[in-house]
């Protein structure tokens, strides 16, 4: 995939969470539309956990948006016993790099693309860096403690049964390897350009902090990430995965949670359905 740039004078905007398998949830992916013909989308993660719902949904978008840039989740990397793609670890996510190829889909194993919009030369850079349980609930001191602490409140996240690290030993050793090659990445870009970070996971502890169930933080990133933000040129952080939608800023740097949630949470929130689309760039107070 080359590193596609065009003239914009769009937006960049941002998503996740959509879990599609809700036919609620389904409807808003449907009814997801781009503001001007220029606009780019993120896809940061959790679209659903059927190979064929990631190309339905990614298909649908490229269609319709500039360009868009695609992060997984945890629940891509599924292997869901209702899937009949039943690939596992590393050969499932390499099938749907191969799948975001076919679609014109931007993902973490390609050239970064550069957004040319009104804030830009921007880079947007989807990662893929998982977690390896150091974001332990309080009290625990390793990741046996942090899981049986877990175990003991029934709040275990169902990647222990359906995402499997294959051929890695486990979860937070595919996550190490991940790191280190997503930092040897993001060092060798140009450090005058900024760049938008595009994870499923946030990319620090500190938004974990509100989870009505501390024991869930375990399973929602990595502390090796913890400086990223400040290391490299970063203009803002998008991700997902805690089902809480805000904007907080850590170090000065401002972070995006974008997901949608399932249906039940975003009734709690408002009742009607969520837009489904935040605006990243150009920031709003600047418009």
């Amino acid at each position: 995939m080359t590193d596609r740039t065009t003239a914009s004078g769009g937006a960049l905007l941002a998503t996740s969470d959509l879990h599609i398998s809700y036919e609620e949830n389904r409807d808003i992916v449907r009814g997801l539309r781009p503001r001007t013909p220029e606009d780019w989308l993120i896809v940061a993660g959790d679209i659903g956990e059927l190979v064929a719902d990631v190309e339905w949904t990614l298909g649908l978008l490229k269609e319709r948006f500039a360009e868009v840039v695609w992060a997984p989740g945890n629940h891509e990397l599924w292997t869901h016993p209702s899937d009949p793609v039943q690939l596992r670890g590393v050969e499932r996510y390499q099938r749907l790099v191969e799948l975001c190829r076919g679609l014109g889909v931007h993902s973490p194993e390609d050239p970064y693309p550069v957004w040319p919009g009104p804030d830009g030369p921007v880079r947007i850079a989807p990662l893929f860096v998982g977690y390896d349980y150091t974001f332990r609930p309080p009290g625990t001191a390793t990741k046996a403690q942090a899981l049986a602490r877990a175990h003991d409140t029934g709040v275990v996240c169902a990647d222990e049964y359906m995402l499997h690290p294959d051929p890695y030993p486990s979860r937070e050793a595919w996550c190490r390897a991940r790191v280190a090659a997503t930092e040897e990445r993001l060092a060798a870009l140009d450090p005058a350009v900024p760049t938008v970070l595009a994870n499923h996971y946030p990319l620090v502890r500190q938004p974990t902090d509100v989870l009505y169930y501390p024991e869930f933080a375990q399973w929602c990133g990595t502390t090796a990430t913890a400086d990223w933000h400040t290391r490299f040129n970063v203009a803002a952080v998008v991700y997902g995965h805690l089902h809480i939608p805000r904007t907080t800023h850590y170090d000065g740097v401002r972070f995006e949670e974008v997901s949608v949630g399932y249906p039940r949470e975003w009734r709690r929130r408002g009742g009607a359905a969520p837009s489904g689309l935040r605006q990243i760039l150009p920031e709003a107070a600047k418009r």
